[in-house]
C-alpha cells in the first residue's frame, strides 16, 4: 500500500488562495479599512468581491477571509481575523434590533447596500461560541434570460396571470436570480401590483409598467406569518414569497394562487418530482390529501436548477434547468400520488417546453457552455447522458429514438 508523507498530505490539503488583499496584510483586512471616510470597514471586503467577481464572502474568527469564486472557496493570504475583529466588522452594519436578535438566537439574516452598487445578503451566525459571517453578492443589475442562459419557456411562465410557480434548487443555485428575471419581465410588461415578502430583500426593483412593494422580514414586518396575514389586503396581482419554509407559508401561497394571483416561491429540493414530495412533507399526514388536490388545480410549473462551472470566461457559472409544466398528464399523476412517473412525462414533452436535467446538460455540452466532465459529474444518470450525447433517446420503456 502506498503511503503519503506528512508533507505530501499537507500539500494535498492546501486551499487555493486569492493572494493578499493588500501589500502588508494585518488582521484589519484590506487596505484602507478605517472608517475615516464614513464608510463601514467591511465595505472594503465587499468592494474586493466585486473587483474579483466573487459570489460569496466568508469571515470566521481566527481564520483569514475567504471568497467563493466560480464555485470554489479560496482563502486570502491575510492574517487571521480575531473574533473581536469579525464582530466589529459586522456589528457596524447591523442595527440595534439585528444585534439583539443575533445575541438571542445565534443567527441573523439581513441585507446591506454598497452605496449605489451591489447589495449583499448576509447571514451572521455563531459557531463554537464565536462569530462567523456568510455574505452573498446580489448584483444591482437584473439580468435577462439570454444573459443568464435560461430557457425561453420562462418568458411564457411569467406571462401567466394566475397560479403557483415554484423555483427549486439547493442554496446558491441561482433561484433568486431566475425569479428576478421573471419579475422584471412582469415589471416591464404588465400594469399590475407586485408584492414581495423576503428575508432579506435581495434584488431591488424600480417601478416601470408595474409597481413593486417589497417587504423585508425583520425590517418592515416581524415575520412571514404577519406578512402573509395581511397580504390579500394589499391588493396584489403578483406575489413573491422568498422561501417556502413551513406549512403556514406554503398554505398561504396556495391560498393566494387559488384567489387568482400569480405566486412565485422558492423551495430547497434537487428535482421537480422531489419538490412535490418536499412540499407535501411540510404538512401533517391528515392534511396532505387536501394540499395534493390544491396542487393539482393551482400548480403551474416547477423550475429546478443547478449552477455549474462554465467554460466561457464571460459565463463562469451556467444554470442547468429542469422544467416541469403542469399539463393534464402531470396533474393526473400528482392527483394519484404517482410523482415518480413525472420524469418520463418531462422527457416526452419537450415540444411543450419541458426539459429534464439530462437533456439540459446535453444542450449545455453541445453549446460548449460546460465540459463533458462537469456534465457527467452532476448527471442524474451518467449512462443516460452518454447515450443522449450520442443522439439516443431513452425512456423507462427503453430506447425510443
Amino acid at each position: 500500500m502506498r503511503t503519503h508523507s506528512p508533507r505530501a498530505r499537507d500539500k494535498r490539503c492546501n486551499e487555493e488562495t486569492v493572494g493578499n488583499l493588500q501589500p502588508s496584510a494585518t488582521e484589519h483586512g484590506p487596505k484602507g479599512t478605517d472608517s475615516s471616510n464614513g464608510q463601514p470597514k467591511i465595505d472594503k471586503y465587499f468592494k474586493a468581491m466585486m473587483d474579483m467577481g466573487a459570489s460569496d464572502l466568508h469571515l470566521k474568527a481566527n481564520s483569514p477571509a475567504r471568497f467563493r469564486m466560480n464555485g470554489s472557496i479560496r482563502k486570502t493570504e491575510n492574517q487571521p481575523l480575531s473574533n473581536e475583529k469579525v464582530e466589529s466588522l459586522i456589528f457596524e452594519i447591523m442595527n440595534d434590533y439585528q444585534r439583539k436578535r443575533y445575541a438571542e438566537k445565534g443567527s441573523m439574516d439581513f441585507a446591506h447596500q454598497l452605496g449605489d452598487l451591489d447589495r449583499f445578503r448576509i447571514n451572521v451566525f455563531r459557531q463554537r461560541g464565536l462569530t462567523s459571517v456568510a455574505a452573498r453578492r446580489v448584483p444591482i443589475d437584473i439580468l435577462g434570460y439570454d444573459e443568464l442562459h435560461l430557457p425561453p419557456i420562462l418568458r411564457t411562465l411569467a406571462d401567466l396571470q394566475q397560479g403557483l410557480i415554484l423555483v427549486a434548487g439547493i442554496t446558491g443555485s441561482g433561484k433568486s436570480t431566475t425569479i428576478a428575471a421573471m419579475l422584471e419581465q412582469i415589471n416591464c410588461t404588465r400594469a399590475c401590483h407586485v408584492v414581495t415578502i423576503e428575508d432579506p430583500i435581495e434584488f431591488l426593483y424600480v417601478d416601470k409598467k408595474a409597481f413593486v412593494n417589497q417587504r423585508e422580514v425583520g425590517l418592515d414586518v416581524d415575520d412571514f406569518a404577519d406578512a402573509l396575514k395581511y397580504l390579500m389586503r394589499e391588493d396584489p396581482d403578483v406575489v413573491l414569497i422568498g422561501e417556502m419554509r413551513d406549512h403556514e407559508t406554503f398554505a398561504a401561497a396556495l391560498h393566494a394562487a387559488e384567489s387568482g394571483h400569480l405566486v412565485f416561491g422558492t423551495v430547497h429540493s434537487s428535482t421537480t418530482a422531489s419538490t412535490i414530495t418536499r412540499v407535501l412533507e411540510l404538512f401533517p399526514e391528515e392534511a396532505r390529501g387536501l394540499i395534493r388536490s390544491s396542487l393539482v388545480f393551482n400548480l403551474q410549473a416547477i423550475v429546478c436548477q443547478k449552477l455549474l462551472p462554465g467554460l466561457d470566461p464571460k459565463a463562469p457559472r451556467v444554470p442547468a434547468v429542469e422544467i416541469m409544466l403542469c399539463n393534464s398528464t402531470v396533474r393526473k399523476l400528482i392527483a394519484e400520488g404517482r410523482e415518480n412517473e413525472i420524469q418520463d412525462v418531462i422527457r416526452g414533452s419537450r415540444e411543450e417546453g419541458m426539459i429534464d436535467f439530462t437533456e439540459a446538460l446535453k444542450q449545455l455540452v453541445d453549446k460548449e457552455f460546460i465540459s463533458t466532465q462537469t456534465a457527467y459529474a452532476v448527471a442524474p444518470n451518467p449512462d443516460e447522458l452518454k447515450m443522449r450525447l450520442k443522439g439516443i433517446q431513452v425512456s423507462s420503456g427503453g430506447i425510443i429514438g
